[in-house]
């Protein structure tokens, strides 16, 4: 646990870092996926689910995660990149694995442009690929 990290990120988007937020923002900072509530739960079986749930309402309200749906009716969060927002590179691709159920982060995947109509204004993109992930892919 790199906790030092998780205070400077709290702090800087002006979140208290209680003992709690720390340990549910290393657990998806040390994530190589996107994580839902229940990930989140099964992982910290020491935390109570609703501490788990504010922490990550708190976040999102802060910009400290952002939340992905990836159709499977459990929204899964990732940690923002930006300092102050979430930013245009928090706005990649997402692979839905429909063998494991896992949602993975493909930054290096750009979402394709929208040009939206005239006053209309984008805040967030969600773009979501479906298949089969690279470990499953392997298994017989």
């Amino acid at each position: 646990m790199d906790s030092s990290r998780c205070i400077e990120k709290l702090e800087k988007k002006g979140v208290r870092a209680t003992s709690i937020r720390i340990i549910v923002l290393d657990a998806l900072m040390s994530s190589s996926r996107a994580m839902s509530l229940s990930d989140l739960d099964t992982v910290l079986d020491t935390v109570d689910k609703s501490s788990i749930f504010r922490s990550l309402e708190v976040f999102e309200k802060h910009h400290v995660v952002h939340s992905i749906d990836d159709g499977t009716g459990s929204i899964k969060y990732e940690v923002c990149e930006g300092e102050d927002e979430c930013t245009v590179s928090d706005m990649h691709t997402h692979f839905y694995c429909e063998k494991c159920h896992r949602t993975y982060c493909l930054k290096d995947i750009e979402v394709p442009v929208v040009s939206l109509p005239e006053g209309f204004e984008l805040h967030s993109v969600n773009y979501i690929v479906k298949g089969i992930c690279k470990d499953c892919s392997r298994k017989p």
